[in-house]
């Protein structure tokens, strides 16, 4: 991408997260390091699946530059308190795990900059593969009416409960102390 093309990505960015930020700046730079590595572009529906290990800043980026989103199904979270994000091409079944290295001391505008312009990605990110499989596309479930509140269901959210079919708000959770 071309200077004046990645300025006005990241202004897109920015207006959709509601301010700029080193956070937001991890996730535009993961999604440009793994459009270049793996040969993706903005997904349409689920050719490309993003999971988030974390619910924090730079997920925006990801949804804006890549197109992954909870309700699309191609956006999931893993969240394990981590700034790292894996990338998979469905297409291609090529995956890459990018995980936030240690960065030095310096004010928050200085760390924003330098994750968006530093030229060599592997000073910012580890390059890793997935511990885990890609997961399988998203699903249409049923739905059923929760016999305690009336609400309706999808059909892996309900639970039977004295015979009756319940949402997961209104079981009575047992639990015998594991």
């Amino acid at each position: 991408m071309n200077q004046q093309t990645n300025e006005q990505l990241w202004e897109k960015c920015v207006k959709f997260h509601g301010h700029h930020c080193p956070g937001l700046a991890i996730g535009v730079r993961a999604s440009q390091e793994a459009i270049k590595a793996l040969g993706i572009n903005f997904a349409e529906d689920e050719e490309v699946v993003v999971i988030s290990e974390n619910d924090a800043c730079g997920v925006d980026g990801v949804q804006v530059i890549l197109g992954c989103s909870a309700g699309k199904g191609n956006l999931i979270f893993r969240n394990r308190g981590k700034q790292a994000f894996s990338f998979f091409n469905r297409t291609t079944g090529e995956n890459l795990r990018l995980v936030l290295k240690s960065l030095p001391e310096m004010s928050r505008d200085e760390m924003e900059a330098y994750i968006l312009n530093e030229a060599d990605a592997t000073k910012i990110f580890d390059f890793k593969t997935p511990s885990y499989e890609l997961p399988e596309k998203a699903r249409i479930f049923e739905s059923y009416i929760c016999e305690a509140c009336g609400e309706k269901t999808a059909e892996h959210m309900i639970r039977l409960e004295n015979g009756k079919k319940i949402c997961l708000d209104c079981l009575n959770h047992y639990t015998r102390g594991f």
